[in-house]
């Protein structure tokens, strides 16, 4: 009979040796990500710069970029990143000088789906990132020019390029146009 595989924590993870990989722990079970493409950069930022002015201007917390892990579970461990994070300020302020992985949810996740994504991994994703506590994920849809956002204990809703993106109760105030997720900036 074979040995099981031993199970690897959230430190073994954060002392793995940069390789110039994403990587993920779920229960325990490391997963690796081939680094994103351009399309995806840039849409990423589309989101991530309106949304940091917004939470900077009103001091709601703070927002992260994709390189940060969250610390979701532990025994066996979970740490998952996202594309762009927010936590709220009185929650930031409990971990915001711990140097490892944040061990409290984002209260707000952003997904965008990469060329080497499958659709069933994404959908793991959000319910993991929803049963762990987070009360907003935003999934943008490079192919289908589309956001999903789920909430817990809602239906999913789907925002095609004429609707706007509102951060509701969770980021209050925030208001993102879809068209201009999808907007280069090299059009004339």
């Amino acid at each position: 009979m074979a040995a099981p595989d031993k199970l690897m924590t959230a430190d073994e993870l954060l002392r793995l040796p940069c390789d110039g990989l994403r990587h993920e722990l779920v229960e325990g079970e490391l997963r690796t990500m081939a680094p994103s493409g351009g399309q995806h950069g840039w849409i990423v930022i589309r989101v991530t710069t309106p949304l940091a002015q917004h939470v900077d201007a009103n001091k709601l917390g703070l927002v992260l970029g994709a390189e940060t892990g969250f610390k979701l579970a532990e025994n066996p461990d979970t740490v998952r990143a996202a594309d762009v994070a927010f936590v709220r300020r009185d929650r930031a302020l409990a971990v915001v000088d711990d140097p490892r992985y944040w061990t409290v949810a984002p209260d707000l996740v952003v997904e965008v789906i990469s060329p080497s994504d499958l659709y069933t991994e994404v959908e793991d994703k959000v319910a993991d990132w929803l049963d762990f506590g987070v009360q907003m994920v935003v999934v943008v849809n490079p192919r289908r020019r589309t956001v999903a956002v789920h909430r817990p204990d809602r239906a999913v809703r789907i925002l095609t390029e004429n609707d706007v993106l509102d951060g509701e109760t969770v980021v209050p105030g925030w208001k993102l146009r879809i068209r201009d997720i999808f907007m280069h900036g090299l059009a004339d």
